[in-house]
C-alpha cells in the first residue's frame, strides 16, 4: 500500500505464480484469483508474462511504466521440462536421489 501510495516507479515485485504451494494447489487452500487486480487495488501496474520467457520477463521490467511500482506475475510451472516433476506438489520440499537427478539432467538437456 505505501509504495502504491507513495509512488515508487523504480521499485519491482516478482511473483512466480507457479499455482503450487506445499501439499496442494494454491486455489484449493488459500485462492489468490484475482492476483493482478489485488496488486492493482493497492495502486500497482501488473504486467503478467510467461516467467520461463527470458525475454518477455525482461520486457515486463524495462517496458515503457506508470508513475507508481510494478508487479510482474510470472506464469510458470514447477519444475517444467522434468516429467516426473513437472506440475506436482509433492515435489515443493521434496529431495530427489542422485538417479533423479541423472534424469532430470537428461530431459534438460
Amino acid at each position: 500500500m505505501c509504495a502504491g501510495h507513495r509512488r515508487l516507479d523504480n521499485l519491482r515485485a516478482i511473483v512466480d505464480r507457479n499455482r503450487l504451494q506445499q501439499g496442494a494447489r494454491t486455489e484449493e487452500t488459500n485462492p489468490l484469483e484475482p492476483l493482478a487486480d489485488r496488486w492493482r487495488a493497492f495502486g500497482w501496474e501488473v504486467v503478467a508474462c510467461d516467467g520461463h520467457d527470458h525475454a518477455a520477463l525482461y520486457d515486463a521490467f524495462v517496458s515503457p511504466r506508470e508513475s507508481r511500482p510494478r508487479g510482474v506475475i510470472a506464469n510458470t510451472i514447477k519444475g517444467k521440462g522434468v516429467s516426473f516433476i513437472e506440475d506436482r506438489a509433492e515435489w515443493h520440499h521434496k529431495v530427489p536421489s542422485p538417479e533423479q537427478v541423472e534424469l532430470a539432467l537428461k530431459e534438460l538437456a
